[in-house]
């Protein structure tokens, strides 16, 4: 497998973008940022390139380079693009992380417990009827504004499309021949799920996951965006073009710049979800 997943051009570009986007996100504050909170209203809507001094505590001067420019509030927006990477990849692999759990065991239960499969999908089509983002906006406007706040939001619609992909799953996998065997063999009933049905759900959900993570770092960018979703004065891509929208024809950098490090990370995760979908498989690895 792992040679194969060598082979796949879109998991070695998908997985080196996600790597780079890592390391700045973990190596932030030696990529020659400064405070991403830091307001000066002196040098506000600067165009990219420009320089100040900064004036230290004990009286000594440095130079500053604004790479990206500054937003309204004179905020450097290079400095808050590079640690709006940690909150974007935190959201993301967390939502991916908790509604792969939860689905996971509520659609085992639903495809292989027959008589709570009713209640189970009856409650998830009621949550796949009402808009993901509608629902994440109702969620976020229970709670006080903050990423714990966005995680439940976007995770809650995302749940079921992992129950109906396992409940999928485990319907067709319990007629086989060997679980049938190992049910008339007297097998428990928790030991021939996680034996015998839990790893065919493996690779799907991985494949699942990948593609969760990239949805739930465009609706965080969209709630941010609308101002509903984590404060302002921490710096997610969201709330850079947020800031930014109202001055875009007269200085698009304000939105340009987290703009394109939001699409790379998105498109790098469907990359990557799509070489993994190839390898994991079969028939498409087949083909």
């Amino acid at each position: 497998m792992w040679r194969r997943l060598l082979r796949q051009t879109s998991v070695l570009i998908g997985g080196g973008v996600l790597l780079v986007i890592l390391l700045i996100g973990i190596l932030a504050p030696a990529l020659g940022t400064i405070d991403p909170a830091g307001i000066n209203p002196a040098f506000r809507n600067r165009v990219p390139g420009v320089e100040r001094t900064i004036r230290q505590e004990d009286g000594s001067s440095t130079t500053f380079k604004h790479r990206m420019g500054t937003d309204s509030l004179g905020r450097d927006i290079y400095s808050r693009v590079m640690y709006g990477a940690r909150v974007s990849l935190i959201i993301g692999v967390s939502v991916a992380a908790i509604s792969l759990a939860i689905g996971l065991v509520l659609g085992l239960v639903a495809g292989y417990v027959r008589w709570l499969d009713g209640a189970i999908m009856r409650l998830m089509d009621g949550l796949m009827a009402i808009p993901a983002i509608l629902l994440a906006i109702a969620v976020v406007s229970l709670f006080r504004a903050g990423i714990g706040a966005v995680i439940v939001a976007i995770t809650v619609p995302e749940i079921p499309r992992v129950v109906r992909l396992v409940r999928s799953i485990v319907l067709s996998v319990r007629e086989e021949p060997y679980v049938e065997a190992a049910i008339m063999a007297g097998t428990p009933t928790p030991k021939l799920m996680v034996r015998h049905i839990l790893p065919n759900t493996i690779a799907p959900l991985i494949v699942q996951g990948t593609f969760i993570c990239a949805s739930a770092m465009l609706v965080e960018a969209i709630l941010s965006f609308l101002g509903i979703g984590i404060p302002p004065e921490i710096p997610t891509w969201g709330n850079i073009m947020a800031e930014g929208r109202n001055l875009f024809r007269i200085y698009p950098h304000n939105i340009l710049y987290p703009a394109v490090f939001l699409g790379l990370t998105v498109l790098a995760v469907n990359m990557l979800g799509d070489g993994l979908r190839d390898t994991l498989d079969p028939k498409m690895a087949g083909r």
